[in-house]
């Protein structure tokens, strides 16, 4: 199974946190940061990615259910 992760560019200040915690799943560009792919798999670091982006800006989804940041 897979989750799907989004980024808000508009809220991305680039500080690479997720690119650190999942390299293979993340890239930081010259401005934002991006999913390699759309869809990510369902790991406890993909929502450490989450949860450790201090803008909020990576949101990861189940189908309909937003799944990470946690609370």
């Amino acid at each position: 199974m897979t989750w799907k992760a989004e980024i808000d560019g508009s809220r991305c200040i680039a500080s690479g946190m997720c690119a650190g915690i999942a390299p293979d799943l993340f890239a930081l560009d010259a401005e934002h940061a991006r999913p390699l792919d759309e869809e990510v798999p369902e790991e406890e670091r993909v929502l450490d990615s989450a949860d450790s982006c201090p803008a909020l800006a990576i949101t990861i989804r189940d189908g309909a259910t937003t799944v990470g940041p946690r609370p």
